[in-house]
């Protein structure tokens, strides 16, 4: 895909190794890999997943997106922001009974510029839906509809684009990131070198086929692997040991959220533990961002003040 028309927004490129007495004793080496912007919400996978989209839109002569998610979703923050900075409109329908202003996520949305759209449960069942898109796009000619978490060919153009097998130790054995509604993952695939795991976030059946639907050719469908031993009580759900890795991953500086990066790192520990990889494997572990999803784990009293403070690495300042 072409990217001419995309407005430059720089990236800073960080890689970092994991120390941990479980790795010297599998002999595994770890690495994380992080891309952050000057904009937060548009750090990790999410400038990315984006940036051809917004080429989309240009190019048709779009007013802006259309897009779809839940109230806390670090999705319609990443819209708003990459919107904002193109100078262009954005519109969301999202998964709530009501409208929240003291909502960070949606407050944020909003003074982006965002429009917001709510939907029922039922109604939003309803987002991948042909003739419901179909409806959408009616309703708003001059909007590019861009699916829940921006998941489609083009968002995982962005992805591919990643070299995350090069390592500075090194060719990586693995790759590795979450996967929830499955784009990043089929990116990575279809840009990788080695062999990728996933490391599903959700408790969602349709997952693999739609991973399998944004790959290149065939070709790809032998290296990957998706992971579903680890979305505890389901998406958007954690318990006390996600948290308490996630606070021992941010005295390290590495600093995770327990939906996505978090629950899945520590996942790869517990297969680390288990010897899923052999010794003298190297791997690379994609951090997709989604930090400012804390403050809404804040709002919502499912983590403390002194766990916001670190897992944002506030309280290292």
């Amino acid at each position: 895909m072409q990217s001419a028309e995309i407005t430059a927004l720089p990236v800073v490129a960080r890689w970092q190794p994991i120390h941990q007495p479980l790795l010297l004793q599998r002999q595994v080496e770890l690495w994380v890999y992080q891309l952050n912007t000057a904009i937060p919400q548009l750090s990790g996978n999410k400038w990315l997943k984006l940036k051809y989209h917004i080429a989309q839109a240009q190019q048709a002569q779009k007013a802006g997106f259309l897009t779809f998610g839940g109230a806390f979703s670090n999705h319609l923050a990443a819209v708003a922001a990459m919107c904002r900075y193109h100078g262009l409109k954005s519109l969301a329908y999202v998964r709530a009974d009501q409208l929240d202003n003291h909502n960070p996520t949606l407050a944020f949305c909003l003074q982006q510029g965002m429009q917001i759209q709510l939907l029922s449960r039922e109604q939003y069942r309803l987002r991948n839906d042909a003739g419901f898109l179909q409806q959408l796009q009616q309703q708003h000619q001059h909007f590019l509809i861009v699916p829940e978490g921006g998941s489609s060919v083009a968002g995982a153009s962005g992805v591919a684009e990643l070299e995350l097998d090069l390592t500075p130790n090194g060719k990586a054995s693995h790759i590795i990131c979450a996967a929830a509604s499955g784009g990043t993952l089929a990116g990575i695939i279809n840009g990788a070198g080695c062999k990728v795991l996933g490391i599903a976030v959700v408790k969602d059946p349709s997952l693999p086929a739609r991973i399998s639907q944004l790959l290149h050719s065939s070709n790809n469908q032998q290296n990957w692997s998706l992971n579903t031993d680890f979305c505890g009580a389901g998406y958007a759900r954690f318990d006390d040991s996600v948290l308490q890795f996630c606070r021992e991953m941010a005295q390290q500086q590495l600093y995770l959220e327990p939906i996505y990066t978090g629950k899945a790192l520590a996942g790869v520990f517990a297969l680390i533990k288990q010897g899923y990889f052999p010794p003298g494997s190297r791997l690379s572990f994609f951090h997709t961002g989604g930090l400012q999803g804390l403050a809404g784990l804040h709002y919502r009293k499912l983590i403390t003040n002194a766990d916001f403070a670190l897992l944002s690495g506030l309280a290292a300042d």
